[in-house]
């Protein structure tokens, strides 16, 4: 329902409404009237949010913010229902390396995005003789492509072209660095060291033990050779 298509204030003309007050609070059945004048007691409108119901609900809200914010969901509902689309990847049979590799990357993009991929190759001329040809294309396409499609419907010849449908791979949940769409997460923060705790020991490393010293024998000191001293003279003082 388009916002322009809600009625309010004056255009509202049964006798009695279900009411909710600008603060979201539900107020009862009370008059239209009654529920009028609260509307403009706080400068707002009366807007019929809900005009099935017995009786019908309506809110006191500002109506300028409230189309704005339906316009808004109204586009982006727009965009969800127009996320995955159908495109088309046109090949020949006798199609070069390189045409071939830029078509797949455009293909490949396509994937990635969400998006089916229909591959289609037109035969001209003569080369509807060689049907193989096409086939021998679309083989190639699905084995370089096999990491990001798989096939949903098989080459099919009709007429002059030869389909194949190829549709996305889901994402694998669980993968590294692809969980469930949402980032990965940081690592948790390490608990901050009480003031009081002893500083945290050093790791220490293995050192190589060094050789030990060889000792070379030192020859023992010679012994000293001592000489006799005579006894001291006698004295002759009496």
């Amino acid at each position: 329902m388009r916002a322009q298509d809600y009625r309010r204030n004056r255009q509202i003309r049964v006798p009695e409404v279900r009411l909710i007050n600008e603060k979201g609070e539900q107020v009862g059945v009370v008059e239209t009237r009654e529920a009028q004048r609260m509307a403009d007691d706080v400068d707002l409108d009366l807007v019929e949010v809900s005009p099935t119901a017995r009786p019908p609900v309506c809110k006191i809200l500002d109506f300028g913010k409230f189309k704005y914010d339906t316009r808004k969901r109204e586009q982006k509902g727009g965009q969800k229902k127009t996320s995955s689309q159908l495109k088309e990847l046109r090949v020949r049979p006798a199609i070069d390396k390189h045409d071939l590799g830029y078509r797949l990357d455009q293909g490949r993009k396509f994937l990635k995005l969400g998006h089916k991929v229909q591959v289609v190759c037109i035969f001209r001329g003569r080369q509807m003789r060689h049907p193989e040809h096409g086939y021998n294309v679309m083989t190639q396409v699905v084995e370089i492509l096999a990491d990001v499609a798989k096939i949903e419907a098989p080459a099919k010849m009709m007429g002059r072209r030869m389909t194949m449908l190829l549709s996305p791979l889901p994402i694998k949940v669980g993968t590294k660095g692809i969980a469930d769409g949402s980032p990965p997460k940081p690592p948790a923060p390490k608990p901050p060291r009480p003031a009081d705790a002893p500083p945290p020991r050093k790791k220490m490393t293995p050192v190589d033990a060094k050789p030990a010293r060889k000792m070379t024998p030192v020859d023992p000191p010679a012994a000293r050779e001592l000489t006799p001293v005579d006894p001291p003279a006698p004295s002759t003082e009496d």
